[in-house]
């Protein structure tokens, strides 16, 4: 697939991986595949979104995802703005949807928006003519990092269906864990899910997964493990003694992976918290591909951006 003959993503705003289909979401990863070629070149840069404007909203501090997303819209050539949420009209009370409204009115093409609060990316899209990206809202949904990883997945591992991909840590607090589920078990994956009982929801089974209670039985059957960072700052009451317990009862270390029954990849959304939910010896060993799915994610967010705007693009260029 070329990428002028991208069909576009047939939907506004992407708001999370639970509402996209297998073929929507192989369009993004097909469209991210050319892009990720585009990223080796001496010339990073395509000429595909000149006088598309676009608005990073981020209610939470962010280092990684921010940036990818502001040096995937510079790659492809479109007018990147970024508001200071801390230092911006929100401080005085303004709410949300007048931020937003106002800043459409600058006639902005697309925001992407990181909100604390579950949701908060729905009600916006809801409100506003211009596109919405989801870039993480609370305990809901993280749908680029969803994408990313399993663009990785695919790159090291061929077709997912059938493989088992284990996701281990704090599942109760991370927007990344459901986003993978959804998006694995649309792509014909087993999913399971590993670590301490307080911090694997209740219920989680309906999704169609497997609870590993032992970190041991979940890396035997595991092709892959996506490690998730302890969110000590979504935890209020403390739900395990300390981090040095949970090392001890769920770190990732060389030599639990003795026992698992074939080399597994290792995944890290980062930030990593080294020696607490991963080794360094296994966050730095060659079946880590945590710095390939940072490379990945621009790849990525490149690919929704486009999609996601490709009929407004193709409206205003009939209008030129």
């Amino acid at each position: 697939m070329k990428l002028n003959d991208a069909p576009g993503l047939d939907r506004k705003d992407l708001l999370g991986l639970e509402e996209l289909s297998e073929r929507e979401i192989r369009l993004i990863l097909d469209t991210a595949r050319e892009f990720r070629e585009v990223l080796d070149r001496p010339i990073k840069t395509v000429p595909a979104m000149r006088g598309f404007t676009i608005a990073n909203l981020f209610y939470e501090s962010s280092t990684r995802t921010r940036m990818s997303f502001e040096l995937a819209q510079k790659r492809l050539t479109a007018d990147s703005i970024g508001l200071a949420v801390t230092a911006s009209s929100v401080k005085k009370g303004e709410s949300l949807r007048d931020t937003a409204r106002n800043i459409e009115a600058m006639r902005v093409d697309m925001i992407v928006m990181r909100h604390s609060q579950s949701g908060a990316p729905h009600r916006l899209a809801a409100q506003i003519d211009a596109h919405v990206v989801n870039a993480g809202d609370g305990c809901h949904e993280h749908p680029t990092q969803g994408l990313l990883d399993l663009y990785t997945l695919l790159e090291n591992l061929g077709d997912l269906r059938g493989k088992r991909i284990v996701i281990i840590g704090d599942i109760a607090h991370s927007r990344v864990a459901r986003s993978n589920i959804h998006g694995l078990r649309r792509m014909g994956a087993q999913v399971g899910v590993c670590g301490p009982p307080t911090l694997i929801p209740v219920g989680i089974e309906d999704l169609g997964v497997t609870v590993y209670p032992t970190i041991e039985e979940a890396l035997a059957e595991a092709d892959a493990i996506n490690v998730l960072r302890i969110q000590l700052e979504r935890i209020g009451v403390p739900l395990f003694p300390s981090t040095r317990e949970y090392a001890r009862l769920f770190g990732v270390t060389p030599a639990r992976l003795e026992v698992a029954k074939r080399e597994v990849l290792v995944l890290h959304p980062g930030p990593i918290n080294r020696n607490v939910e991963l080794d360094s010896r296994v966050a730095d060993a060659p079946g880590a591909v945590i710095l390939s799915q940072v490379t990945n994610g621009v790849a990525i967010r490149m690919a929704v951006t486009y999609l996601l705007a490709q009929k407004t693009m193709k409206a205003a260029h009939a209008l030129a």
